[in-house]
C-alpha cells in the first residue's frame, strides 16, 4: 500500500518504519526540517533502540517531505500521528489534530479515489468524529462514507521497546464505522496475528485513555502500598509477588518506586479527568488521587535523604538517571525534574549522569553538574538513583549513602548506607 503518515514525532517515526518494514512505501510529512532531513538520510529523528535499522534497511519505500497535499493525494491511507499536548489545566491541546485535519482536507479536494483516514494521536472520545471528520468534510467538499473513512487506531507503544510492541501487539484496536476503511485497514495488518478488536471510533480512543489511565493507576496504588510497607519494615516487592498470584490480579506495573512520567500516562491521565468534568460533568475521584500520589511519590526521595544527610546547602548530591525510563532520551515529566528542582531550592550542589537524556535535561537545569561517566557521580555526599538504567547494576557503591527510586540490586549490596523508597 501506499502510506502517509502525518508527524515524525515518536509515533510516527516508529509507524512509518515499521510499515514500510512490512513492504508498504511510506512518505512521513512533518514541518521539522531537521525530522525530515534526518529520515531522508536514514537516521532516526528520535532515539529508539532498532529505529536507526529500519530506516536504514527500508530506505527505499520511505521519504519524507514538508508537502503534505502531495503525500495525501498520492497514498491509500493517511495516518495523523501528531502530538496532543496538555494545556495549562490539564486538558488536550488539539490544535495540531485540527490544523492537519483541515489540510487533509484541502488535499481530498482534488482526489476522486476513496482515501482512509487513521487517527493514531491519542484522543478524547468524539474528536475522529467531531472534529477530524467534520474538518475534512467542511474543507474538501467530500461526504464521509462516500469519498472517504475514518478508523481510530490508538498505538500502545512503549519507549525503548517501541519496534518490538509494534511487531508483537497484544491486540490492535480499530474503530470505524466505515465498510472501505475496514477493509483498508484489515488488508494493511493482515499479517499480525494477535487480536484484533473492532469497534465505533468513540470506544476505540476510550479504550487507549482507560488502557493508560488503568495503568497508572496500578502504578499509584502500588506506591501508596509501597510507602506503608517501608514503614512497617516490609519489602513491598514480597508483598506484590503474593497479590500478583492470584489470577485476577496480573503482577505487571506493580514495581513501587518513585512513580510514572513520560508522555502518555501523566496527559492522557489529566486529560481524562478534564474532559470527564468539563464535557460531562464527571468528577473521576480515583483518578485525581492517582495524580497525587503520583506528583507526591518522588519527593520521598528527599525526605530520605535528610535523614542521611540533614543540612542539604552545600551538600554534594550525585544522580543517578535523568529520562523517565532506561533507553530513552526522553524527559517529559521524569521524576527526576521535581527532585532536581527541591535540591537546587535547598542549595544542594548536583552532580547527574544519563546514558542519553543529559542533554535534555541540561536545557531545563544549565546548572547541574553532567559527568561523562555513571562513576563519576560516586564522588558525592550521596547518590540518588532514579532511573533503572542497567549499567547501574555493574557499579561497586562501597562507602557511599544511597537513596534507591528504582531498586538496583548492585546498590542494595553494595552501598554503605542504603534506603529503598519502598523497601
Amino acid at each position: 500500500m501506499k502510506i502517509s503518515v502525518i508527524g515524525c514525532g515518536y509515533v510516527g517515526a516508529i509507524t512509518g518504519a515499521c510499515l514500510a518494514d512490512l513492504g508498504n512505501e511510506i512518505t512521513l510529512v512533518d514541518v521539522d526540517q531537521t525530522k525530515i532531513d534526518a529520515i531522508n538520510t536514514s537516521c532516526s529523528p528520535i532515539f529508539e533502540p532498532g529505529l536507526d535499522e529500519l530506516l536504514q534497511k527500508n530506505h527505499q519505500r520511505i521519504i519524507a517531505t514538508k508537502d503534505l497535499k502531495t503525500a495525501v493525494l498520492n497514498s491509500n491511507i493517511s495516518f495523523i500521528c501528531v502530538g496532543t499536548p496538555s494545556k495549562d489545566d490539564g486538558s488536550i491541546d488539539l490544535g495540531y489534530i485540527e490544523s492537519v485535519s483541515k489540510e487533509i482536507g484541502c488535499a481530498l479536494r482534488n482526489k476522486d479515489s476513496f482515501h482512509t483516514v487513521v487517527v493514531k494521536s491519542t484522543v478524547f472520545p468524539g474528536t475522529s468524529d467531531n472534529i477530524v471528520a467534520q474538518n475534512i468534510e467542511r474543507e474538501s467538499g467530500k461526504k464521509l462514507h462516500t469519498d472517504f473513512g475514518i478508523v481510530s487506531n490508538p498505538e500502545f507503544l512503549r519507549e525503548g521497546v517501541a519496534v518490538d510492541d509494534f511487531f508483537n501487539a497484544d491486540r490492535i484496536i480499530l474503530g470505524t464505522s466505515d465498510t472501505k476503511s475496514r477493509q483498508n485497514i484489515e488488508e494493511l495488518y493482515s499479517s499480525f496475528d494477535c487480536p484484533k478488536y473492532f469497534t465505533d471510533t468513540k470506544t476505540a480512543e476510550m479504550i487507549k485513555y482507560v488502557s493508560n489511565a488503568f495503568l497508572a493507576t496500578k502504578i499509584s496504588f502500588a506506591n501508596e502500598i509501597g510507602n506503608l510497607c517501608k514503614k512497617i519494615s516490609i519489602d513491598s516487592r514480597d508483598v506484590f509477588d503474593g497479590v500478583g498470584l492470584d489470577k485476577r490480579i496480573n503482577p505487571a506495573f506493580f514495581n513501587s518506586g518513585i512513580g510514572f512520567g513520560g508522555s502518555c500516562f501523566p496527559k492522557d491521565v489529566m486529560a481524562l479527568i478534564k474532559g470527564a468534568e468539563d464535557q460531562f460533568g464527571e468528577h473521576a475521584h480515583i483518578l485525581k488521587s492517582v495524580i497525587a500520589v503520583n506528583n507526591e511519590q518522588p519527593l520521598r526521595l528527599i525526605t530520605l535523604l535528610e535523614k542521611h544527610v540533614p543540612n542539604l546547602k552545600g551538600a554534594k548530591i550525585g544522580i543517578l538517571g535523568l529520562a523517565f525510563k532506561p533507553e530513552t532520551d526522553d524527559i517529559r515529566e521524569s521524576r527526576a525534574i521535581p527532585i532536581v528542582k527541591q535540591l537546587l531550592d535547598k542549595g544542594a550542589e548536583i552532580t547527574a549522569y544519563d546514558a542519553q537524556a543529559a542533554n535534555n535535561f541540561r536545557e531545563l537545569f544549565p546548572s547541574v553538574t553532567y559527568c561523562e561517566r555513571c562513576r563519576d557521580v560516586l564522588n558525592s555526599d550521596a547518590v540518588l538513583i532514579l532511573t533503572e538504567w542497567q549499567e547501574f547494576e555493574n557499579m561497586d557503591y562501597s562507602g557511599r549513602i544511597v537513596i534507591d527510586g528504582r531498586r538496583i540490586q548492585k546498590a542494595i549490596e553494595t552501598a554503605g548506607q542504603y534506603e529503598g523508597v519502598c523497601w
